[in-house]
């Protein structure tokens, strides 16, 4: 029993805290890393307590083949200045998905792991609008780039359709939706607003968000907004000034980093140029395009991943992302909230992901993780339904 309850704190610790890493990094440089260590620890122990193994899934699969892929392409690139660095990097998540599918399924409330996942956002994007207000031209809290901040948001936000929302339950979601929406739209990442705005239109159009509710959150948020911009009407016409120069610039600069990703792709579309390979070959692969910039990301998951695990690592991502929205697909009859939510949410991250470089973050693991998660309870659910 005190097993099952600390698996639970330590699960939902580890999706809580991962919009807080920079508040944790400032701390100390390996906190951030202790919660999910010893979740994947005292996992590990349950499993040998209990003289079992998780549950065989496709998913296991999939993460089995990426693993295989990143070692291939890692070991003709180990001389490599990042390889390693970003092999490092990938392996957490590919292990926190196959232990957290496992626990989800098992051990810890779904419902708790939103609700969680939920709760470290709206911190952060307290703490994003704090930043702001304190002088930042643009929300930032506890992650260095608003981008990646309102990633962590717009991703977050659709989940709470799937929490209790009676009564007075009712009025904290919309408050709540509220400091998420405002939050994400503090940091002025456009890539944020296009992907918040395709979840909540496949929240509405699969009726797991009611129009209303979409409208009296956007009221709260606008009249906020209103409140706040009458308060900081210097800063935000500074900060929209700031923003308004640099996107030029930022849609120059992401076109030249895409074509030098598909240049890299085209000269080696099987293991591609190593994990971290994309930092390495840039300047070259864009010719010297960017002066002051000789080692940046690509802003964009799928084609930075193509161009670093090469044509298959891509194509078991995808595959990875696919599995997760259609094992939610497979849970709608039982736990439609719930399903309909993640879906919405794994949306927001690939929408998202178009702009950004994010697969180095929690969301898109931890929403595959549970959709196969309520997978799983929804087979158990119709089996033990079945057999009564």
């Amino acid at each position: 029993m005190w097993m099952t309850a600390l698996l639970r704190v330590l699960a939902c610790g580890t999706v809580a805290l991962a919009p807080l890493e920079g508040y944790l990094l400032e701390v100390n440089g390996q906190l951030a890393k202790v919660v999910p260590a010893a979740f994947v620890g005292v996992w590990v122990v349950s499993l040998v307590r209990h003289r079992r193994l998780p549950a065989p899934h496709p998913v296991h699969l999939l993460v089995a083949l990426l693993a295989v892929v990143l070692l291939a392409t890692s070991a003709v690139h180990v001389a490599e200045p990042f390889t390693l660095e970003y092999l490092v990097r990938w392996v957490p998540f590919l292990v926190i998905t196959v232990v957290l599918a496992d626990v989800a399924a098992r051990e810890v409330p779904v419902k708790a792991l939103l609700a969680a996942t939920v709760a470290g956002a709206v911190v952060a994007a307290s703490g994003g609008l704090v930043s702001l207000i304190s002088g930042g031209l643009r929300a930032t809290g506890p992650l260095e780039d608003p981008n990646d901040l309102s990633f962590f948001l717009v991703a977050a936000l659709p989940l709470l359709v799937a929490l209790p929302a009676k009564g007075r339950s009712r009025i904290v979601s919309l408050l709540l939706g509220a400091v998420l929406v405002a939050g994400a739209a503090a940091t002025f990442s456009r890539g944020g607003g296009i992907a918040l705005a395709c979840a909540l239109a496949w929240l509405v159009a699969r009726r797991g968000l009611p129009v209303r509710a979409v409208v009296v959150t956007a009221a709260v948020t606008g009249l906020a907004a209103l409140v706040f911009a009458q308060a900081a009407q210097a800063e935000l016409s500074r900060a929209f000034q700031e923003k308004s120069h640099i996107a030029g610039t930022n849609a120059d600069t992401r076109m030249l980093r895409w074509q030098a990703a598909a240049r890299m792709l085209s000269d080696d579309p099987l293991l591609g140029v190593g994990p971290g390979g994309f930092r390495q070959e840039y300047a070259a692969a864009s010719r010297n395009a960017e002066i002051d910039e000789q080692t940046p990301v690509a802003h964009n998951l799928f084609i930075e991943v193509a161009a670093e695990l090469g044509l298959p690592g891509f194509a078991v991502l995808i595959a990875l992302v696919a599995l997760g929205f259609v094992a939610a697909e497979r849970a709608v009859r039982t736990n439609r909230r719930e399903a309909v939510a993640l879906q919405a949410a794994l949306i927001a991250v690939l929408v998202a992901s178009l702009f950004l470089s994010e697969q180095y973050y929690l969301p898109l693991w931890s929403l595959v993780a549970l959709a196969v998660a309520i997978e799983r309870r929804a087979l158990k659910e119709s089996r033990c339904a079945s057999s009564t």
